[in-house]
């Protein structure tokens, strides 16, 4: 009793080859697995950042209008256009008398920023961008010249939103992407900022005050409008420069835009305005020129309740509280910032040296130099965008491609399907003189107790004259005895050892009494009449295969009757439509025939790919024989039953097709009628077969994106279209095929469920492909269910 226990463990310790190079297989797939699934994440994640800068995902195109200001201190309504705050009190600032801060918001803009910079520097003057942080990470190159150029620039958040809308999360979120975007495009940072929708400080309500406290809290500087020059009406040049006047020789903040549409006037009205305002004596300067102006003169314009007050400050700089309490130039809280690092999130860096780590430029004294973090998170952001701003509008553009061609596709197979159907069911269609020869059925098994029986037993039944050899592919479950046992007549069953499935069928060939050999699985029931309808094409001299219309058996189960729709789509369409392009890619292994002459002429079954089947068929092209697919000739087959199952068979399939394809490249330049798979089959199977699946995903998400951020509405009527067009194809094909069409009510979940799996199947088998992994032969659970045709549901 103790030795055999021992011997058992002993056994259970030593696996065979077979465990060892599953397991090794299996081993080699979890990367690949990981690594598509890094692909999918990081495609979405590109598509979200390109969204977001876009301000589809997270966009708030909400503006408040027409709200109270009771609450907000009637000193600063009537304030000017520069608000600071100092130890927590909050104050305005005017532009001096004879002065012009030229702002412009919304940019930078491809299209008019540089033009707007250009004449900016023919006139010799500098103005102040207030930047959208998106544009920034689109456009890093003009923020970078603008700053080079003596401009200032200030922050308008990262997407643009009502800020009085946004909770204090979004509002930091908002200024630190923002600034990451600037120090990433032009190596600084800044104090300025200006809310989207603000204008004049006037118009400042209940609801926004509490951000611009925050905002000054923060250590930022809003800057508001003394005269707007509406140039966004597009009102004519006279118009925009009138109304971007200042009155009685006041100094302004004055609003321009070089983003946000047609700014042909714009560009048109600024050198015009600039030269009308030097005439008139005025000066130009920034924000921070101005407030530097106004320190210099003693306080004339600072204000602080009802008396004005002189700023504090030096040049642009802001009071504020630093860790010891004391005043620090800049204004800017450091929070426990190290010298040279990152601010805390949302707040503008202290400065005391400009971008260039020198003295004060005055003009751009809001300006800090990045260093730390913010600086290369703020680089990693440009480059992110710039992979978002490259990926999304050519896979756009791809994808349009490839629906155009998957929409020619199927009008290609509806159109060739009824040609093809119509032409061999007329009543004088006939391949030849009809074939009444003896043929061989060779049935490949390797442990197929369940069904091997079932199997026997059809071919038992078959209306043409046959022999039946049963390879058994070293069986360890008692396949080769129930083969036996059954006593049927003309049955011969061959023992070799394990080999593989090309071994075994290479075996029959050779084993074979006729000159006609059909093929089939062990788990396959041919109807009576099938051999009979399958051999007739070998009339014509120059067929050498001919494929059969393979069934799901087993298709009362939901995967099942997935695989019912896939598989009556699939013969019924692509092999009608393949059969007439004379470049069938594939006779099905659960039923096919060939000429014995013409397997041996290409070297029998090869075992260099996991699809023998495909391999063999594109070899018969290349040989010069003619392949057909003969729909009358039906099996009926045994689906995988789960989807462990399904993932396993499809992997091997999609995997062995693309190995078969590469084998037979060469295919691509063969000349003549041997040529003809590689001039019009290799394309079309690469195309559809690989390429366009593996791109699917794409498609569909992005439609969930579309629907999601986008517009639900015109995306859900857009998928509903293609699923329309493949519910038409679908009913074609059941109709052509004799199928009864309530199966076609799980068309739609299986596009959702089934086709999603059957795409990430691709996907894993050409990330197999592309690694250079191999693939062993995977042998599927049975359960013999499926028995002969009459008790088949249909």
């Amino acid at each position: 009793m103790t030795s055999n226990t021992s011997a058992r463990r002993r056994r259970r310790a030593a696996p065979s080859r077979f465990e060892r190079a599953g397991r090794r297989a299996a081993a080699l797939q979890r990367p690949r697995v990981v690594l598509a699934l890094v692909l999918v994440l990081g495609l979405v994640s590109v598509m979200m950042l390109d969204g977001y800068l876009r301000a589809e995902v997270l966009g708030d195109h909400r503006v408040r209008t027409d709200a109270s200001y009771d609450k907000v201190p009637q000193r600063i309504l009537d304030g000017g256009p520069i608000l600071t705050s100092t130890n927590g009190s909050m104050r305005t600032q005017s532009v001096p008398k004879k002065t012009i801060v030229l702002t412009f918001d919304d940019g930078p803009d491809a299209t008019y920023t540089e033009k707007v910079l250009k004449i900016l520097a023919d006139n010799e003057v500098n103005g102040t961008f207030f930047l959208v942080g998106s544009m920034i990470a689109r456009h890093p190159g003009i923020v970078k010249d603008m700053v080079e150029q003596g401009n200032e620039v200030g922050l308008h958040t990262f997407t643009h939103v009502d800020l009085s809308y946004q909770s204090d999360a979004r509002v930091k979120r908002e200024l630190t992407q923002t600034q990451l975007a600037l120090a990433g495009a032009a190596g600084i940072t800044t104090k300025l900022v200006r809310a989207p929708y603000s204008s004049e400080a006037a118009a400042i309500d209940n609801y926004s005050w509490p951000v611009y406290k925050k905002l000054g809290a923060m250590g930022y500087t809003s800057v508001f409008v003394d005269t707007d020059s509406d140039d966004w009406k597009k009102p004519g040049v006279s118009k925009i420069v009138q109304w971007a006047t200042p009155k009685k020789s006041k100094g302004a903040s004055v609003l321009f835009h070089d983003a946000g549409g047609n700014r042909d006037q714009t560009l048109k009205a600024l050198p015009e305005y600039i030269k009308k305002m030097k005439a008139k004596g005025y000066t130009f300067t920034t924000v921070s020129g101005a407030m530097a102006r106004t320190g210099a003169r003693g306080g004339g314009s600072a204000q602080n309740g009802s008396a004005e007050s002189s700023s504090a400050q030096g040049a642009g700089a802001q009071d504020g509280d630093t860790q010891d309490g004391s005043a620090q130039p800049g204004g800017a809280r450091r929070s426990g910032q190290a010298p040279g690092g990152a601010a805390q999130q949302g707040t503008p860096p202290s400065s005391g040296t400009n971008a260039t780590g020198g003295a004060h430029n005055v003009d751009q004294a809001a300006h800090s130099k990045a260093t730390g973090t913010t600086l290369y998170e703020g680089k990693a952001l440009i480059v992110a965008v710039a992979i978002a701003e490259w990926t999304v509008p050519t896979l756009a553009v791809f994808l349009a491609v490839v629906g155009v061609a998957v929409m020619a596709r199927f009008a290609m197979m509806l159109v060739l399907a009824r040609r093809h159907y119509r032409q061999r069911n007329k009543r004088r269609f006939s391949w030849g003189t009809p074939v009444t020869r003896p043929v061989s059925v060779i049935v490949p098994a390797y442990n197929e107790k369940e069904c091997i029986a079932n199997t026997l037993n059809s071919l038992a039944q078959s209306t043409h004259p046959i022999e039946i050899i049963v390879v058994d592919d070293g069986s360890t479950d008692g396949t080769k005895e129930i083969a036996e046992s059954l006593g049927l007549p003309n049955v011969r069953v061959i023992r070799q050892e394990n080999a593989g499935k090309p071994a075994a069928l290479n075996n029959g060939v050779r084993n074979a009494s006729y000159d006609i050999v059909v093929m089939m699985d062990g788990d396959t029931v041919f109807e009576p009449d099938t051999v009979r309808q399958l051999v007739q094409p070998f009339a014509a001299p120059d067929i050498g295969a001919v494929a059969g219309n393979a069934k799901v058996g087993n298709r009362n189960t939901v995967i099942g009757a997935w695989q019912h729709i896939e598989y009556v789509m699939g013969f019924n369409l692509d092999r009608r439509m393949y059969d007439l392009l004379r470049c069938m890619p594939t006779i099905p292994g659960a039923i096919g025939a060939f000429r014995r002459q013409a397997v041996l002429e290409v070297g029998g079954m090869s075992e260099d790919t996991l699809a023998e089947d495909t391999d063999i068929t594109i070899a018969m092209h290349r040989a010069g024989w003619r392949v057909v697919y003969q729909e009358h000739a039906r099996a009926w087959t045994e689906a995988p039953a789960s989807l462990k199952q399904l993932w396993s068979q499809r992997y091997r399939w999609s995997y062995g097709t693309m190995q078969a394809l590469w084998k037979h490249r060469k295919s691509l330049v063969d000349k003549g009628p041997s040529g003809r798979f590689g001039r019009v089959g290799m394309p079309l199977v690469v195309l559809f077969q690989i390429v366009t699946p593996v791109f699917a995903p794409l498609i569909d998400l992005f439609t969930v994106y579309s629907m999601i951020f986008v517009d639900f509405k015109a995306s859900l009527l857009a998928w509903l279209a293609v699923l329309g067009i493949q519910l038409v194809c679908a009913a074609y094909a059941f109709r052509l095929d004799g199928e009864k069409y309530r199966y076609l009510w799980m068309l739609p979940l299986q596009q959702i469920a089934y086709r999603q799996m059957m795409y990430l199947v691709l996907i894993h088998s050409s990330i197999t492909a592309l690694t250079g992994g191999r693939l062993r032969w995977q042998k599927l659970k049975r359960t013999g269910e499926v028995g002969t045709p009459t008790g088949v549901g249909r």
